[in-house]
Parts: C-alpha cells; structure tokens; sequence
C-alpha cells in the first residue's frame, strides 16, 4: 500500500472556530523507502494568522495574499491521497482542518478517500508512555536529524516525521554476534546496524505453506479441535 505522510500548518489551532490551512506537504512512501513523489502547497486562507501561529511556522499573511485557495488544489490534493494510508502526527488535528476546507466546499470526509489514516502521535505514546512525544522529541530520540528545523513547515515535517515513523516501526536496529565467546575471554563482540540494509521480505512458497497447513492439522487433529486458531475462527 501506499503511504503518504502528510502535515499542514494553519492560521491558528480551531477549524470550527474559522481558523484555515496555508500549507500542505505530503512525501510519499512506497515499500517503506521514499519515492521523490512528493506535494507541496501554499494557501491563501482569506484571513490572517493568529501573532501565535505566525511565531510558530513564520508564513507571512503578505506571502500568502498571491496563492492558490484549497478548492483550487483540492482535485489535485485528493487525487494524489487516494486509497492510500496517510500517515499525520496528531491526525485529529490535521484531519479537522482537511474536513473543514472540504465541507466548505460541499464535500464529504476526507477519510471517504483514504483507505486508513495512522496517527503516528499515539503510535509515539503507546511505545514511550509518560515520554515527551512531540516530532522534535521523537528525532531526538530516535537519532532523526532536524538540525534544519527552525519554524515549522509542512513539506520539511512531512519529511522528518516520514524518517521517525520507519524508526518507530522498524522494530530491531541491530544485530549482536558473538565470535568466539564474550570480551572478557579474549572474543569479540561484532554488533552489525541494520538500518543501512534494505531487508528482503521473503514469502512462504508453496510447498511451504503447504507444510504449515499439514502441520497445523496434525495438531488440531492431536487436540481434537481445541487450537486457539479454531477457536478464534468458529467466534
């Protein structure tokens, strides 16, 4: 499946309460490698930014005054994000604000065009509870470089957040041999980083599913049908 991680920045924090979109960036990812396929819009809000949000990202209402409004890239937009997992640290927050511009326009749901939308936020949350787990705290802690963050932009976090979404999903970094017992006899202890290799994944073939099933009925059959997978299948 296709993953698009995707972030915006906006005139302030409440779409209900009026606020609008003024930057969209969204990478592409396909086999969890980025593919170069990436969308970048500015937006003009028709409206100001709140002094708060303006110290947060520093887009100019002057900036934005020449830009495309969301229906005009709307096709685009959804075109690109269909059927696709889109990945949003703090989801709630970016989706209110999509299904927002969208109801303006007379349109459904934003989630009518994806096939899942994954909040990285809580993906965060459940791994490191009681952690700060905000996209500078996940870099930070997952060796992401951000040195290039100063103010939030869309396409520049979509980025980051991209890199610290495959650490958190990547499960093990490294690979610990020990050749010829431990350090205090004389071994050495070789530990391999398996980030900078693209790991293979290797499907069963035939004649090895089929083994697994002959295997499973054996046990079944030994059990007389009382395997957990029966069970789980007959609920």
């Amino acid at each position: 499946m296709r993953q698009i991680v995707l972030d915006t920045e906006t005139t302030g924090l409440s779409a209900e309460n009026g606020d609008r979109i003024i930057e969209i960036g969204c990478v592409e990812l396909i086999g969890r490698k980025l593919t170069g396929n990436n969308k970048h819009f500015y937006l003009n809000p028709e409206r100001d930014s709140h002094e708060d949000a303006l110290k947060v990202h520093g887009i100019s209402n002057e900036f934005l005054q020449d830009k495309p409004k969301f229906p005009a890239i709307a096709d685009e937009l959804l075109a690109y994000l269909e059927g696709a997992e889109v990945i949003i640290h703090n989801a709630p927050f970016d989706i209110s604000f999509l299904d927002k511009e969208l109801e303006l326009m007379g349109r459904v749901s934003i989630r009518n065009c994806v096939a899942k939308v994954t909040d990285s936020l809580m993906m965060a949350k459940e791994l490191y509870p009681g952690k700060r787990n905000s996209l500078d705290a996940l870099c930070d802690r997952l060796d992401v470089d951000n040195s290039g963050r100063t103010l939030h932009g869309a396409l520049l976090d979509a980025e980051l957040l991209a890199d610290v979404y495959i650490n958190l999903t990547r499960g093990q970094n490294s690979l610990v041999m020990d050749l010829g017992g431990s350090t205090q006899d004389g071994g050495a202890a070789v530990v391999m980083d398996l980030r900078g290799f693209d790991l293979p994944l290797l499907l069963a073939n035939d004649q090895e599913i089929a083994a697994h099933e002959s295997l499973l009925a054996d046990i079944d059959k030994s059990s007389k049908g009382k395997t957990v997978w029966r069970e789980l299948a007959d609920a």
